[in-house]
Formats: structure tokens, sequence, C-alpha cells
């Protein structure tokens, strides 16, 4: 699971069920976080302390999809946190940040990509030091929105038919269009000098109501596949990835696009979902 913030029931609840989980900084905490070693070993004492290893925290995500500003911070905090963890005897705990991928630039073909900002590749340098992730949301659905003139709703959607895109830079070849973004980020980690880094997707979906191929059916393909592929790697980085979908619950108090409200695999009434996923046949645990 992945919560965005600290919120102690929830935390709570998690307790002793096995469940790992990705814990959020706020994106205010940032700049508290990078201005001082203090100000991370208390938000370690008050946030992290009394739920370890009950419940069972992997990483820590130092602000989500950070812009302006902000950006700037990320490395200082995440150093400061991962020294406070260090001191307090919780270095099994990773830190990392959510990025989306507008961090990158000249993401097509995929191993053209670089980062955008010189801020990323001092993230990517510390992950490769301390051994983290980058947490990336990779999201088609609006890769394919952007371009619909240019990418198949099928490519996008992990449904059969669409014409395999070959890479010109290196001749991979791609059958959908979620592996090519994360294999465009693995090529910005390498040109970073960031091989050895790895890429969870800290997020990723497809809307089921509000907008253009927000549909039940679409939603329905796009998760199921995810789910489906992620077994299997990308033909950059084979074997299993990593990867969270977007989200739980439907959040219908969420502004803005109408599709933003319509991404949850339940609705917030907890009614069993209508768009989810494919259920579970009599080999699932």
């Amino acid at each position: 699971m992945r919560v965005y913030s600290v919120v102690p029931p929830t935390l709570n609840l998690l307790h002793n069920t096995g469940i790992g989980l990705i814990l959020g900084t706020t994106n205010d905490d940032v700049f508290r976080l990078a201005a001082s070693d203090s100000n991370a070993a208390s938000w370690v004492q008050t946030n992290v302390k009394p739920y370890y290893p009950g419940v069972q925290i992997k990483y820590i995500a130092v602000g989500n999809e950070l812009t302006g500003s902000a950006t700037q911070s990320i490395v200082a905090a995440m150093r400061n946190l991962n020294n406070a963890l260090g001191a307090a005897g919780l270095g099994a705990i990773k830190v990392s940040t959510a990025v989306r991928m507008d961090v990158l630039a000249n993401s097509f073909p995929p191993s053209a990509a670089v980062f955008a900002q010189t801020y990323m590749i001092d993230v990517a340098h510390l992950l490769a030091t301390t051994g983290a992730p980058l947490l990336a949301n990779v999201y088609p659905y609006f890769a394919y929105k952007g371009n619909l003139g240019d990418i198949d709703l099928r490519y996008a959607t992990f449904q059969p038919g669409a014409r395999p895109v070959t890479d010109s830079g290196n001749g991979l070849v791609y059958t959908n269009l979620f592996h090519a973004m994360v294999d465009a980020i693995y090529a910005a980690l390498e040109k970073a000098g960031a091989p050895t880094v790895r890429v969870v997707v800290s997020e990723s979906g497809w809307p089921s109501a509000g907008g253009v191929a927000a549909t039940i059916g679409n939603a329905r393909a796009y998760n199921q596949g995810l789910i489906d592929h992620a077994a299997h790697g990308t033909p950059k980085k084979p074997g299993p990835i990593e990867a969270y979908l977007f989200a739980m619950f439907n959040e219908n108090q969420k502004p803005g696009d109408a599709t933003e409200r319509n991404f949850g695999l339940f609705n917030p009434t907890n009614k069993a979902p209508e768009n989810a996923i494919d259920p579970p046949d009599d080999r699932s645990s």
C-alpha cells in the first residue's frame, strides 16, 4: 500500500498485517526536513519510530510530484531523513521521492530520454549511494489523452491488436505504452550515471469515468493488464516490477477534471467496485 501522509489510525490498522508500505511526507514537510538534521530526527521519532517494525514501512517518499522551489530541497531532505533513520536504527527503510513523467525530456523513443533538470541527477546519485529505488508515477492515460492522434488506445491499455513500436535507438520492441514509459526512466537514470537504481512504479491507473476514453472497460483492461505485465518486466529490464495501482477508492471530493475523481478500484461508499479488475480465480490466495 501507499499512503501520502502520516495518518495514525491508518497506520495502526496496518500493524502486524505484513503489508508493505510506502509512507509519504507531505510536500510541506520537505522544506522542514531539508532545513536541519534535528527536524528530520524529530520527524522520524514522531512518525516512524512508534509504528516500525509492526507496520512494514518499506520506503519513505519525500513529497509527491514536487515542482518549483521545492525541487531544490529534495536532495537535502532525503539526505537528512536517511541520516535520521540510520541514527535511530531504522536504516532498513529506504528514502526516495515520487516523481511524475515530466521530469524527463526527449522521452520518445525510450532510449533517448534524459532528465529535464539537474536536480534529478543529484537525486539519482543519492539513490545510487543509498540503494533506494526511484519512485515514479507512470500514467499511460495522460500520455494517450495528450496524443490522441499518435497513440493507439489498445497500445495504451495493454489490449491486443496494437502495432508494436520499435525503439530506433536500441532496437527494443514495445507492445504497450507502460513498458516504454518505464524504460524511458531507466534510460534517463543511465545517462545520469545511476544505472543501478531500480524504478518502483508508485502510481499507475486508468479512470473509469469523466473524460476521453475513461470507461469501465478501459479501466478494467488497463488495471488487469498492469497486474499481468508487472510480473515479467520491460524489454530493457526483464523481471518483476514493483507497482502500485492508483487508487483504492474514487476520490469523490477531489477538485479538477472529472477523471481525477474516478481512478478508484472501489467507490467511497465501500460498495463493490464496478471497474477495478477481473475477479480473482481459484488460483488466487
